[in-house]
């Protein structure tokens, strides 16, 4: 959370003393007899640590991503100022959905609530205190990163894939490697988990992205997408990215392995001013034998503008917006929403248009960041159930402009390229399909059960029944 610090709007009148206490610099400053009465002031031991074990320290920890440890007292308080800047700003923790549309309910949300970062403002006005030693929480327990994160859930993965190892020089251009491996099956197997990551930590510090294509035969694009020009990323099964390293399949779903298949790998190495050599490893949790899910998942790639790459196409010094149309030719159930951009993305939405005519934006993403490629995974009762025929509309809008600070010239045209310089636009989706019995029970499950939570377009009562 390193940053210069600033000035802000005020929010609450629990904060409302936060911008004089800064500018005095902590020394003692208070408002007015005409101001409301303050709330007790939060203590670190007491208020302040329990977010921060909940929401920041699974990266702000020693030898992890993050430039800095949120652990102790010793370790947060240098960091005061930015981290008031950082959460009012809601730049930290990294969450880019919009909060004002669409389904809000996520199993790995890890975005402050409001009155979370009303708690770290009000500490950080009232002089950032450390509080009773006593009412500090147990120090939690991270898991070991160079075992498996799933392997507490499931034991060791039931099959392990690797890549050919590459090194990648400590001054070189960007390169992308492409080796395949074989899988080593003999008998179609159903996976219930995937987990991926670089060989290494070092190697973390060189790998932009990890793709896995499952290469089999068949062709689950022209079977499910009718060959759709805006659907790329054929035979996709695994991203590794930062933020994202594992798929975990709903109940009674599964992605499905044939014999003979193979893993076909793209991995974005980059140069970081030390000769690394690593691989990119992925462990499959399979179901067991003769146990065979319900539902088949696929994960695909959506491009949100129409025709061949070619066709993103960035003017420079404006803003510009794309879109595309996929239509769903089984019924289906969308299990999350991730936008892919580059430097110049600055958000993407994904829209439900059904085949009566009613439409329901499901999820956007205001305020994308390159740095972090947040999956958005709905909860159980809040993923879009969406009949077959529902075309799914995606719009994607770019900053080529000075300013946006990510933009490294805002003069050049940008098209669609591998380089972090070129620009992409794609939602990465977990889709489980339905036949249409099956599909019309579920969808009377969940009206039975629909969660107050869920922030819809005003289209009436018979789109909460679709839903």
């Amino acid at each position: 959370m390193a940053g210069t610090f600033r000035a802000w709007m005020v929010r609450s009148s629990g904060v409302a003393v936060l911008a004089m206490v800064v500018a005095a610099g902590f020394s003692g400053a208070r408002p007015s007899a005409q101001a409301p009465a303050a709330k007790p002031a939060p203590t670190f031991t007491r208020d302040v640590a329990p977010i921060f074990q909940s929401k920041c320290e699974a990266c702000h920890r020693p030898d992890n991503m993050a430039p800095m440890s949120l652990i102790s007292y010793e370790d947060v308080r240098p960091w005061a100022r930015a981290i008031a800047q950082r959460v009012e700003t809601r730049q930290m923790p990294p969450w880019h959905i919009d909060r004002t549309v669409g389904i809000q309910t996520f199993k790995n949300d890890r975005s402050l609530s409001d009155e979370q970062i009303d708690t770290i403002l009000r500490w950080i006005a009232a002089g950032a205190p450390k509080g009773d030693p006593k009412d500090m929480p147990p120090p939690k327990q991270w898991p070991d990163e160079s075992k498996w994160q799933l392997a507490g859930k499931y034991g060791a993965p039931d099959l392990v894939i690797k890549s050919a190892p590459y090194t990648m020089p400590a001054a070189a251009q960007d390169a992308w490697w492409r080796p395949v491996s074989d899988t080593g099956l003999t008998e179609p197997r159903w996976v219930r988990a995937i987990e991926i990551r670089p060989s290494t930590v070092k190697g973390r510090r060189i790998t932009h992205h990890a793709l896995a294509r499952l290469q089999q035969a068949e062709n689950m694009r022209s079977e499910l997408f009718t060959n759709d020009p805006n659907v790329s990323g054929d035979g996709l099964f695994m991203e590794w990215a930062v933020g994202k390293n594992g798929d975990e399949m709903r109940p009674d779903s599964g992605r499905l392995m044939l014999p003979g298949s193979k893993i076909v790998w793209e991995v974005h190495y980059h140069a970081i001013g030390e000769a690394i050599t690593d691989s990119v490893e992925l462990g499959v949790y399979f179901y067991p034998k003769g146990q065979e899910p319900k539902h088949r998942e696929v994960l695909a790639l959506f491009n949100t503008f129409t025709g061949a790459r070619t066709m993103l196409d960035i003017p420079p010094n404006q803003v510009t917006t794309t879109e595309s149309f996929v239509s769903l030719k089984e019924n289906a159930r969308i299990e999350n929403f991730q936008a892919h951009m580059h430097l110049r993305g600055k958000g993407m939405s994904m829209e439900a248009l059904y085949p009566d005519g009613r439409r329901e934006m499901l999820s956007q993403v205001t305020d994308f960041n390159f740095n972090w490629h947040n999956m958005y995974i709905y909860t159980d009762d809040a993923a879009p159930l969406l009949p077959k025929g529902t075309l799914l509309h995606l719009i994607a809008w770019y900053d080529n402009t000075r300013g946006n600070k990510s933009n490294p010239d805002p003069d050049q045209w940008v098209g669609w390229g591998d380089r972090t310089i070129d620009e992409m636009g794609h939602a990465w989706l977990n889709i489980t399909y339905f036949g249409d019995d099956e599909f019309k029970a579920e969808v009377a499950r969940r009206n039975g059960s629909r969660p107050a939570a869920l922030a819809t377009t005003p289209a009436g009562p018979q789109q909460t029944a679709q839903r």
